[in-house]
């Protein structure tokens, strides 16, 4: 079984900075990449991916709205990414979510890491 602790998040002024993280545990099967997505508070029922990183090679994509300011990595050997978010705009407030996505079977999400960007 897996488990995945996530970490980070607060409230910050615009501008400022936060970094996120996601620990895998457990019984962990071979990765294939980590999504980022987050949720708006005003549309609960949706996810919007935000960022991709590869386990293997590192490559990592973003959606437009972030780029240049998140950034994604990941510490294979202590199976934990990061996400990297940096001049933070009161848009970027949503709660944000982790998943890592396993060659086989089902992913793994974390819990949600609240990301509250006030003017």
């Amino acid at each position: 079984q897996v488990q995945v602790a996530q970490s980070g998040g607060g409230l910050v002024l615009a501008g400022a900075s936060l970094r996120l993280a996601c620990e895998a545990s457990g019984t962990i099967p071979s990765i294939s990449h980590v999504n980022w997505y987050r949720m708006f508070p005003e549309n609960a029922r949706e996810r919007e991916w935000v960022a991709d990183i590869d386990w293997e090679n590192g490559l990592t994509t973003y959606i437009t709205s972030v780029k240049g300011r998140f950034a994604v990595s990941a510490d294979t050997a202590k199976n934990t990414v990061y996400l990297q978010m940096n001049n933070l705009k009161p848009e970027d407030t949503a709660t944000y979510f982790c998943k890592f996505v396993p060659f086989r079977g089902v992913p793994y999400w974390g819990q949600g890491a609240q990301v509250t960007v006030d003017s």
